[in-house]
């Protein structure tokens, strides 16, 4: 088994022209750009020998004719707006010189994973987790343009969509930038990741009296901003108090009705979620705000109702998967390496669900991601892609 390191580098410098922006790219699912960049890697897989198609959904699966056992490895093309180059890309590109080294591997390439349509449309259709009622739902969440007509547009109305062969694939691996700087403020080169988190997102709610702001008096007030703002303090004194090391939260979105600079407003709305890998974490967390939300209600003058938008389930990375990375890391790059959770929602959470899964980090510069200035050195991505492969021959023998 041999990698070529430098070919490697070679196509991703390739890829990256597809939607280039600045130093980064803009290339949204199923936008001219991102199909551009699809045919470009259907190509890339048949010159390296693999049965490529595209399938009903966007994804793409490159097969290896050589026998078995297979594994599969993959991540998305597709990027948010105006940001980075290797935030998916870099996963594909890796599975594709796996296979181009000789191992045998599938390549995968899921689609939509950065959620223009919904929320990781590809790795779901491909587990079987997506009905045909939810892609007759879904719309872009910037442009309101419905799914079935992207799919029309992009050339992939009518293709049947690609389903898992279970007993093909001995495990699934997915390499990705950190997108934090724990690696790089440590001095190290590879992350071995040992689960993906869940996020557990929630919409409060909290119910006032809207009134003239120059006439009613403080006492009278019933203002439903000021209670947002008292209650987010107190869950941010609370959580510390209960969270894990990685745990966090944040309060994504804060509306206030009507908005307007002479108006108290009689309704607040807050998107709060926080993340952890661990499951009992997350129910304390629970726990804790479902408490806050008590102790406002007693305390304030406004009414305060708490809704569970999303509670997924943490991804845990299969145990011996992760020991043949850590083995080929401390191989490859003694002492430059740690184990470490992912913070980051990715396609291998779902692959996790039907087979042994796994993944591999590189560092990030700066800790930047999901913006255009996003980079890793060029010996950091040499140096995950030898370990990766590494990891995989050892998965493959043992």
């Amino acid at each position: 088994m041999r990698v070529d390191t430098d070919r490697f580098l070679a196509d991703l410098q390739a890829l990256r022209r597809f939607g280039e922006f600045r130093t980064g790219v803009h290339r949204p699912t199923f936008s001219p750009e991102d199909m551009e960049a699809r045919h470009w890697f259907i190509s890339r897989l048949r010159e390296e020998g693999l049965e490529a198609e595209i399938d009903g959904i966007g994804n793409i699966l490159g097969r290896s004719p050589k026998p078995g056992p297979h594994l599969l490895a993959g991540s998305h093309l597709e990027s948010q707006n105006e940001a980075g180059w290797l935030d998916g890309a870099l996963g594909c590109v890796a599975a594709l010189h796996l296979a181009a080294a000789g191992l045998p591997v599938d390549v995968a390439v899921f689609s939509d994973e950065e959620g223009h349509y919904g929320s990781f449309i590809g790795s779901r259709s491909f587990t079987g987790l997506l009905e045909e009622a939810e892609i007759d739902r879904l719309a872009n969440r910037y442009h309101g343009k419905p799914l079935r007509e992207a799919l029309r547009e992009a050339g992939l109305e009518g293709r049947p969509r690609l389903a898992v062969e279970r007993d093909r694939y001995k495990a699934f691996l997915e390499m990705h930038i950190e997108q934090g700087r724990q690696l790089e403020k440590g001095g190290l080169g590879i992350g071995v990741v040992t689960g993906i988190v869940a996020i557990w997102q929630w919409k409060m709610t909290i119910e006032g009296q809207q009134n003239h702001a120059g006439t009613t008096t403080m006492a009278e007030r019933r203002d439903a901003g000021l209670a947002a703002v008292r209650l987010l303090a107190m869950i941010d004194e609370e959580f510390p108090r209960h969270c894990a090391e990685r745990t966090v939260w944040t309060a994504g979105r804060i509306a206030l009705t009507p908005g307007a600079p002479s108006i108290i407003p009689g309704r607040a709305e807050i998107l709060f979620q926080y993340r952890d890998v661990d499951i009992e974490v997350l129910r304390r967390l629970e726990e804790v705000l479902r408490r806050c939300v008590a102790e406002s209600n007693r305390r304030e003058r406004c009414t305060a109702t708490l809704e569970a938008l999303s509670l997924s389930t943490p991804a845990v990375s299969d145990p011996a998967l992760q020991d043949a990375l850590a083995d080929a890391a401390e191989a490859l790059a003694p002492g430059r390496w740690q184990r470490m959770p992912s913070g980051a929602g990715h396609d291998a959470q779902y692959l996790a669900r039907v087979m042994p899964a796994a993944m591999l980090f590189v560092p990030s510069i700066n800790g930047i991601s999901h913006h255009w200035t996003e980079d890793t050195k060029e010996e950091d991505l040499a140096l995950g892609m030898r370990v990766l492969a590494e990891g995989a021959r050892r998965i493959l023998a043992g």
